[in-house]
This record gives C-alpha cells, structure tokens and sequence, in this order.
C-alpha cells in the first residue's frame, strides 16, 4: 500500500504506512492547533522523539486505548512501563530495527528531553523511516542545526519534515540550510505557528527553499494528508494533498 502522511499540528504526524498507523509526538489535548482528538485517532505504533510534554502529550492514553507499541528512545521507554505501558520498545541513536510497517533508524537531534514529571528522559533524536514501499521520510523532530544532517540525506530522503518555530529549535535560516545538507525530495514545515513565540511564514520559507534548493516545499494546514508515494518531482506545482478519506478506526492490537 502507499504511504501517506497526515499532519495533525505541531510536530504530530499519523502515517499510513503498509496498512499500519504510526503516529509520532502525539500532542493533541491542549494543542489549539490540533486537527484531531486524542479520543479518536488511530494508531498501531507510536514514536516519541523525546521527553517533552508538547512530544509526550498523550501518548500513554492512547497507547492504553488502542494497544500500539510505543517506540522511543531506552529511557523514556522505560518510564512508559512506569505509567503502566506494556508494549514499548525502546532503542537508541544509530540503532536500526524493522517493525511491521518498515524500518526505524533513530537519528540525532540537538534539544532537551525532560519529562513531564521532571524525570530523565535521555537524549532527544529524531527519525529516520524507510516504509515497506521504500518510500524514506526523515523526520528531524525538535533539533538545531548539525552539520551530520548531510550524512542522513545521503541515505536518500524522500520526504523531509523540518522544525522552523525558531527559539526551541531552528528558525528559518536554518532550516533552509538544513534542507541544503538533507538534500530531500520534498520537505515540510513542522512545530510553528502553535503558540505565539513559535510563529512564522511557512510561504515565505517555501518560496525560498524553492528558489534556492532543488527540495519541493509543501505547506498545508492542520488535518490534511500528502501521498509520500506521490512520485511528481520538483516541475509540478504541488504534490497530492488531500483533506478526503480519514483512516478507520482501528481495533485493538494483539
């Protein structure tokens, strides 16, 4: 099946990957951007990049109403087990395993990593997929700039998502330069305009990454989804985006 992405605000994102949901920093309740309930969204797996509540959010609860596996770095999975969580997996950076949807590779990322109770929540990291179809998104999730950015893209990247809020993680600037290192086929804007402090013009950073890259930027709002299996490269005008069909709700993983 193709892979499909839908953004749900913030840094959450819900792919459609081979038939299985993966939900990444689930951060739904309390985001007033969210485009989706923590009540109602599915998932099979859930990845958190790192310890903070805007990351965190509600991935205890909805892993507990749907069964998913939680896949995150080893300190953070082990305080999941503390709040009663079963179905963890925890790794670290470098470390690679495939799961039933593809292959996780866990990937640096310049940022803190507290948890909500104040607890050690290890290092930050990002990820780097590569969904059964082949497609490989690079999600960058809460960082600064690193010159190794260029080392992931030598992997191939076919989707990129970027913070550009600024403050907590890179601005503009950078990222535009980050989107030189990874080098990707498409890239999208992720973690600005949630709150005020983190608010910029994702057009305005689409208008010069298309000027000074080869990289196709794509903005859309909250809740809508991009076909990551869209193989349309850079001479069209934008990639499939789509606000149509909702993935089901899922049963109970076993």
């Amino acid at each position: 099946m193709a892979t499909r992405m839908r953004w749900l605000g913030h840094a959450c994102l819900l792919f459609e990957c081979d038939g299985k949901h993966v939900l990444i920093d689930p951060f739904l309740s309390g985001n007033p951007k969210a485009a989706a309930k923590a009540t109602e969204v599915s998932a099979d797996f859930i990845l958190i990049s790192h310890g903070h509540s805007d990351h965190v959010g509600d991935a205890v609860a909805i892993a507990k109403r749907t069964g998913a596996t939680v896949i995150c770095n080893f300190e953070i999975s082990q305080w999941l087990e503390k709040q009663g969580l079963k179905k963890v997996h925890g790794m670290l950076h470098g470390g690679g395993h495939t799961f039933p949807f593809g292959r996780v590779k866990l990937t640096l990322a310049f940022h803190g990593s507290a948890l909500p109770d104040g607890s050690n929540g290890g290092n930050p990291c990002g990820f780097l997929l590569t969904c059964n179809d082949g497609k490989r998104v690079h999600d960058a999730a809460d960082t600064g700039l690193f010159g190794d950015m260029k080392l992931i893209g030598e992997e191939g990247i076919d989707l990129a998502l970027l913070p550009i809020g600024d403050n907590y993680t890179m601005g503009p600037d950078d990222a535009l330069r980050a989107v030189k290192l990874l080098n990707p086929k498409r890239v999208v804007p992720i973690h600005y305009g949630t709150f005020p402090l983190i608010e910029q013009d994702a057009h305005a950073w689409a208008a010069r990454v298309r000027k000074e890259t080869a990289a196709l930027p794509v903005v859309f709002e909250p809740g809508a989804w991009i076909d990551v299996s869209d193989a349309r490269g850079k001479d069209s005008a934008q990639p499939r985006v789509s606000r149509g069909r909702q993935p089901l709700k899922r049963r109970r993983a076993k």
